[in-house]
């Protein structure tokens, strides 16, 4: 069964500039930035018949100009109890609808309503017991101030993840461009 979701992939030199906030926090399990995305939708475990049903569907979202994503400062997930360290997509309507529609098609296909509400991110570090609230303040406060970094997305992906570890390495199964390819 493979665990699926959704997402915008982080372009190999966007990457690299969140990398130098690589290091420096105890406890934390840094994800490969070849790994870096923005989740649109988690799906989660599916069976190989669900896994090519949505793969098809996805192919059918509405064309839309590419995205252009902009980052803009390091956060935490889970205040007294943090358990992700992330840069912050700033929000944005074209990609909040990109997102809706995701969830209207996996929803179409019966995969279960997603309750959380969109935080769009890039997870930069899982952590672990020993980064606890006073750890990550500490390692915040450290940072530089957060230089604001954009890229332009021109396609969702359809991601795989391994079982049972909550991280990469991720495989795109499927890309769909969010426009159709001009002519030249």
């Amino acid at each position: 069964m493979p665990r699926l979701f959704t997402g915008i992939e982080v372009p190999p030199e966007t990457g690299l500039r969140l990398s130098a906030f690589r290091g420096g926090l105890p406890g934390a399990r840094w994800v490969e930035p070849s790994d870096y995305h923005v989740t649109l939708r988690f799906i989660g475990d599916v069976d190989g018949g669900l896994a090519e049903e949505i793969t098809e569907a996805l192919a059918g979202i509405r064309p839309r100009p590419p995205l252009t994503l902009a980052l803009d400062a390091l956060a935490v997930f889970g205040g007294d109890k943090p358990h992700s360290l992330f840069a912050r997509v700033v929000p944005d309507p074209d990609l909040a609808e990109l997102q809706a529609e995701h969830e209207r098609i996996l929803r179409q296909l019966g995969v279960a309503p997603d309750t959380r509400r969109f935080t769009p991110h890039v997870t930069l570090a899982r952590l672990k017991r020993g980064a606890g609230p006073d750890g990550v303040a500490q390692y915040l406060a450290m940072q530089p101030v957060f230089p604001p970094v954009s890229f332009t997305a021109r396609r969702a992906a359809l991601y795989s993840a391994r079982d049972s570890v909550g991280g990469g390495p991720y495989v795109v199964e499927a890309a769909y461009p969010l426009a159709e390819e001009e002519e030249p």
